[in-house]
């Protein structure tokens, strides 16, 4: 038997970190347990099926899926919803799907996953970028009034816009929501949020969630923070209409076998807000504020997402302490380390979350270099991502085209954009975040 195993590493390291007991402060939000009597046996492959007779068809739905999306939109306050088996990823495909169909231009925050920016190659959208004021490429600060003014932009060459935005983002960073929808409805121009972070904002003592805050379309990753399989994800628009005709655009992109496993976990996960998700939720926001006054003395934390414990530190030092405690987190970096955290942890979990942070000793975090100038857009996102490319290290790339976005996930934020004419200084942000190579158009 251990030959066997010896020749499928990738089962190999999941069984050993099954069995390590590592404290998981990183997604996804079940941290390896599954719900009582709410999820499938051990033997899961029993549950796995297709669309048999009696089983409905996710992107078709009008039987027991379609009970089911109605339920999750009810638990959330949603007018209507769309699961997805494919994460937000395919919810992000849907909504540019749908901005496409409206011949809208993208205004959108720069702090973008690349899920963005590979749909919108796809679809072949416009983008209008809003850099923030002050922070970096992975999280940042925004004014709503450079969103207005793009907006104005956009109206004033006699097209219609949306504004597209990234909230909570990686760092537990959030847009003022309900001042951009205010923006957007003032311009007749939708507001779509990639809450992929977010899908437990609704059940703080506070609601937060952008459909509460007046945004038309957004999407939630409930695998993230919340006790579901990854990519497990919601997209919430206005109408069950709407919902629909997204579900009409989500089978442009998705499979046509969406996982019955993980559309369940979706389910247990409506079922778990529905009966404790408010206390649940509320219970881990005040165990969180506890560790951060607790710790305050020794660690700065940042970002205004209860959920996310993210530490301005030295993260990659900091994180290799943690390990050595049992703590695995879910982002490292030169400047920050970030740990998320969920409704099903513990006390005693918190307890040696505490422990762990109390023993550790953070360096001093390497701040990244300042956001240069914009780059020249050269070619179009599309024209420079679908075209030939080849890779060249980052000493010989400046004056290049930025070809297909390649960046690591996490955080999957990308720092150059396909088409842009590559200069010194932002090669120099990427050799800040451990890139040491990029692909670049052929011809350019």
């Amino acid at each position: 038997m251990k030959k066997i195993f010896d020749a499928m590493p990738l089962t190999s390291y999941l069984k050993e970190y099954a069995a390590q007991g590592t404290l998981r402060a990183h997604m996804p939000g079940h941290k390896g347990r599954s719900l009582p009597e709410l999820s499938p046996p051990q033997d899961a492959y029993a549950w796995d099926i297709t669309e048999i007779s009696g089983a409905d068809s996710l992107f078709e739905a009008d039987g027991i899926l379609l009970a089911a999306e109605r339920r999750t939109a009810a638990v959330y306050g949603s007018p209507a919803c769309c699961w997805s088996a494919g994460g937000s990823t395919l919810c992000i495909q849907a909504m540019l799907a749908r901005m496409r169909m409206q011949n809208r231009t993208v205004i959108a925050a720069r702090t973008v996953h690349r899920a963005f920016l590979n749909a919108c190659i796809l679809l072949g959208l416009e983008v209008h970028w809003v850099f923030p004021r002050s922070g970096g490429v992975i999280s940042g600060e925004y004014a709503p009034e450079d969103f207005a003014q793009a907006l104005h932009a956009v109206r004033g060459a006699g097209k219609s816009a949306c504004v597209y935005v990234t909230s909570p983002d990686y760092l537990g960073s959030q847009h003022d929501i309900a001042e951009l929808a205010r923006l957007c409805h003032a311009q007749d121009a939708p507001l779509l949020v990639d809450n992929a972070h977010g899908a437990h904002l609704p059940f703080l003592p506070e609601n937060r969630h952008p459909m509460a805050l007046g945004a038309d379309y957004c999407c939630d990753s409930a695998h993230k923070m919340l006790p579901a399989l990854t990519g497990a994800a919601i997209l919430h628009c206005r109408s069950e209409q709407e919902a629909r005709e997204l579900k009409c655009s989500m089978q442009m992109f998705g499979s046509t076998s969406p996982s019955y496993l993980i559309m369940q976990s979706l389910e247990s996960c409506t079922a778990y807000l529905e009966q404790c998700g408010r206390e649940a939720v509320s219970l881990c926001a005040e165990r969180a504020g506890v560790l951060r006054r607790k710790l305050a003395g020794k660690y700065r934390f940042i970002g205004t997402e209860p959920l996310h414990l993210t530490i301005a530190a030295d993260g990659h030092d900091l994180a290799a302490q943690l390990r050595q405690c049992g703590v695995e987190c879910e982002y490292e970096d030169a400047g920050f380390l970030v740990l998320l955290l969920s409704p099903v942890m513990t006390e005693e979990e918190f307890a040696a979350l505490f422990r762990a942070l109390e023993r550790c000793t953070p360096s001093a975090p390497v701040p990244a270099p300042e956001l240069p100038p914009p780059m020249q857009q050269a070619y179009s996102m599309r024209t420079a991502a679908l075209s030939g490319w080849e890779t060249v290290k980052l000493s010989q790339a400046e004056g290049r085209i930025c070809g297909p976005v390649q960046v690591p996930c996490p955080p999957a934020v990308p720092i150059a954009v396909s088409g842009e004419r590559l200069t010194k200084p932002w090669l120099t942000l990427m050799e800040h975040y451990g890139l040491g190579e990029i692909a670049v158009m052929v011809q350019a």
